[in-house]
């Protein structure tokens, strides 16, 4: 009865099930892999605010397929203040969406026929692979790699580029590597595309967030013209407002390349409709108010990072290696293999199991190694503390 693009099995994995057995026996967990803002002990919305989501024009219905102009005239102010010109992006080319995910259906539908394929980095966050099924899309991989840095694999992604790719994801930091390419490695992926007709989807919903000691933002693809580039983000990583619902598409590059893609995705705006009222109203005011949560989200990563740093390599050996990235609020844990221990399990049920901590294992992620983890940079750093101690006191001594 049900379309084959719906998953047939909804068993949970092994992780999973341990965790819920764990949870249903009172066990505290500690939890290194929460990434929701709203409980990490972060600021909120703040009566202005709340305010500005009260307004009483939003009890009129005032449709527009691409949101209305005081939201996406915010926003174009917001790529401003990110160096994309003095006057932003041009408002008409932005487009407001429930969310970064409802963002990439838009622009499957846009770009795709059905089986035709995109390319996506890999690791990757996994949500990319179910939205592409949906929406009847393929989807091919193209490698990063670490070796001290992460650096992107040209010779994986002239692999990947076939005769149905209709476009390439960049996530600009990657989620969960960090990461981001280097001018060098822009350049040639600009050239591929523009070489190839194929458009560019940049992924930047971290993209105010830098490690320390670094300071600026990250680049931002939209200042780039070369090619059809559509930038995603949102107010949930933006603002840390994932409960609000609002992202957008901004559209970049050659206006007679866009025409056709702008009328597109206006048509398909228009289908769905999908923002409210309220926090489109609402959004240049949740804009002017991102310095608070921006700068605890810096201070909260600077302290964990901080914590890791120091942690790794201690005692005369070391028990993981941090592979640094430059931005985002997830980082990867490369630990060392518990040699001549016995030890079967991998790290992340290892560290559920016999210490209550939970790490994301790597291969959630398509990362390479059995024991690299994932973990969240929200995470309190008082209990980052207690759970690097517990893994510790039992994985690292056993491999000395």
């Amino acid at each position: 009865m049900l379309s084959s693009r719906i998953p047939s099995d909804y068993s949970p994995n092994p992780l999973a099930i341990l965790l819920e057995g764990k949870r249903a026996a009172g066990r505290p967990i500690l939890d290194l892999t929460a990434t929701n803002p709203t409980k990490a002990g972060l600021p909120t919305l703040g009566a202005p605010a709340l305010a500005a989501l009260c307004d009483p024009t939003a009890s009129r219905y005032e449709p527009d397929p691409r949101g209305r102009q005081e939201a996406r005239l915010a926003i174009s102010s917001y790529y401003a203040a990110r160096g994309a010109g003095s006057d932003g992006v041009d408002p008409d080319r932005i487009f407001l969406t429930a969310s970064t995910s409802e963002a990439y259906a838009h622009l499957f539908r846009l770009l795709c026929d059905p089986d035709d394929e995109v390319v996506v980095p890999r690791p990757s966050y996994p949500l990319l692979a179910p939205l592409a099924r949906v929406e009847h899309v393929r989807l091919r991989d193209y490698r990063l790699v670490y070796d001290g840095r992460w650096a992107l694999d040209l010779d994986s992604l002239d692999a990947a580029v076939g005769p149905r790719t209709r476009a390439l994801v960049v996530v600009e930091p990657n989620n969960p590597t960090g990461s981001s390419l280097s001018p060098s490695e822009r350049a040639a992926v600009e050239s591929i595309c523009g070489e190839r007709g194929i458009a560019i989807i940049s992924d930047e919903v971290f993209g105010d967030f830098p490690w320390p000691p670094r300071t600026e933002l990250l680049p931002s693809w939209s200042d780039r013209c070369r090619v059809p580039t559509f930038v995603l983000s949102g107010i949930s990583k933006v603002c840390g407002l994932p409960q609000m619902k609002l992202g957008w598409i901004a559209a970049c590059g050659p206006e007679m390349a866009l025409r056709d893609a702008l009328h597109g995705l206006e048509w398909i705006g228009d289908l769905f409709l999908s923002v409210g009222a309220p926090v489109q109203i609402a959004l240049p005011r949740l804009l002017e108010e991102r310095a608070e949560f921006q700068g605890a989200i810096r201070k909260r990563t600077e302290a964990n990072l901080a914590i890791l740093r120091r942690s790794g390599g201690s005692g005369g050996y070391d028990l993981f290696t941090l592979l640094e990235g430059e931005g985002g609020w997830s980082a990867i844990l490369r630990f060392e293999p518990r040699g001549g221990s016995g030890e079967t399990q991998s790290v992340a049920e290892w560290a559920l199991r016999n210490k209550d901590v939970l790490l994301h294992p790597g291969h959630f992620y398509d990362l390479p190694r059995e024991d690299d983890v994932v973990i969240s940079l929200l995470t309190e750093p008082a209990i980052m503390e207690d759970a690097i101690r517990r893994i510790r006191d039992g994985w690292g001594e056993a491999g000395r």
